[in-house]
């Protein structure tokens, strides 16, 4: 009852038990998952542990003029939060990935660093939540 390739075959398939062989190569759809505890992670060096240089961009980007008729705490907030990416994303280049790595004296050295006025505590609040949100 059991004829190579039957729709019988086909409806047991994968049923405890029943074993179906076709002779081939085993599918890659069919294999056991394999837990992540057992995969072995490959050693990295972490970059955090070695200082990076951050690497400039060759030419500033151009600026634009902001929109006019917007209350001025909008102006405040918008370059704020212009301020605060710039520092997350340098910030990261140099290695710190984790909120908890990025005090307030890091997020000062990397503005020292890449050019920047130092920011204040709201900024550097901002710049920890960027790095908490997009991940």
């Amino acid at each position: 009852m059991s004829v190579a390739g039957s729709r019988l075959e086909a409806v047991f398939e994968g049923i405890a038990g029943v074993v179906v062989d076709s002779g081939g190569p085993p599918d890659r759809d069919r294999r056991m998952p394999v837990p992540a505890a057992a995969l072995k992670p490959k050693p990295t060096q972490s970059t955090a542990k070695r200082p990076v240089l951050l690497e400039t961009p060759c030419a500033p980007v151009a600026k634009r003029p902001l929109p006019p008729g917007r209350p001025r705490h909008w102006y405040v907030t918008h370059n704020r939060r212009l301020k605060a990416m710039r520092l997350a994303i340098a910030l990261l280049d140099s290695g710190v990935y984790l909120p908890d790595q990025a005090r307030d004296e890091t997020i000062r050295s990397t503005a020292a660093l890449i050019g920047v006025h130092p920011p204040s505590d709201t900024t550097c609040h901002m710049v920890r939540a960027f790095m908490r949100y997009n991940r």
